[in-house]
């Protein structure tokens, strides 16, 4: 872990993914502040936490004011907070596309900007978004799910170079299909609409990755920490594809 990160805050991080994220900074010697739109899974984390809706700039504002009255300036923020819905191009309306760029782009622009004024100040600081393949290649019936992780790859690159001399590093972790609540949602939605079973429709998921399986939240969480480590210090603008192969 850095020797200079001690106070992160995690989007998304009631359930999943984030909740691992969370545990995982707080364990390593963190103060660690959770994010998220529902108080009873933040609760249930036994950290410190902000109800907060990232697609919402004011809100982040004030969410990250009161998380630093109470731990101090931000050293690590991950955009882990996201949705995905399901729906053919051709049925698509533009607040299906706007729907999910607000919270898987937007949502991520937000927080880093939120958390960029603390980094300066220190000259060091990590800013990690949990994308997706789906920000690396294209998937069908999810182009407004791609759109918005494309954009946060982008974002990533970009915003990597453009603070690569002030000390932070800008990172995307890319997942294939994880393990998670939001995943089971995606398997019921499946079956439900192909009259598929849960186990064909979970294995039509998995197809995709060369192991044959889904991504766990400790592999997510493993890259997390290594990113935030003093020896991922040069590693910055990085795309890592955790998908078995896939991509």
């Amino acid at each position: 872990m850095s020797t200079t990160s001690t106070h992160a805050i995690v989007t998304g991080g009631g359930t999943g993914v984030g909740a691992d994220i969370a545990q995982a900074l707080s364990n390593a010697g963190l103060n660690v502040t959770i994010m998220g739109r529902s108080e009873a899974p933040l609760t249930a984390q036994n950290l410190s936490y902000q109800l907060c809706d990232v697609t919402d700039p004011e809100a982040v504002k004030i969410s990250f004011e009161k998380a630093r009255a109470e731990y101090g300036p931000i050293t690590t923020v991950i955009a882990n907070a996201g949705a995905a819905t399901s729906i053919p191009f051709a049925k698509m309306k533009m607040s299906d596309l706007t729907q999910m760029t607000d919270v898987n782009l937007a949502g991520v622009f937000n927080v880093w900007q939120a958390a960029l004024p603390d980094m300066k100040s220190a000259g060091t600081g990590r800013m990690i978004a949990i994308a997706s393949t789906a920000g690396l290649k294209g998937y069908p019936y999810v182009a407004g799910y791609c759109a918005a992780k494309h954009g946060v790859v982008g974002l990533t690159r970009s915003l990597a170079i453009e603070l690569a001399a002030t000390g932070i590093t800008v990172n995307a972790i890319c997942p294939g299909f994880i393990d998670t609540p939001m995943l089971e949602r995606s398997i019921e939605n499946i079956s439900t609409k192909t009259g598929m079973s849960p186990e064909d429709a979970a294995k039509s998921l998995t197809k995709g990755n060369p192991q044959r399986r889904f991504i766990q939240t400790d592999e997510v969480t493993g890259a997390v920490l290594w990113l935030c480590s003093d020896a991922a210090r040069s590693v910055n603008g990085h795309t890592l594809s955790l998908s078995g192969g896939e991509i």
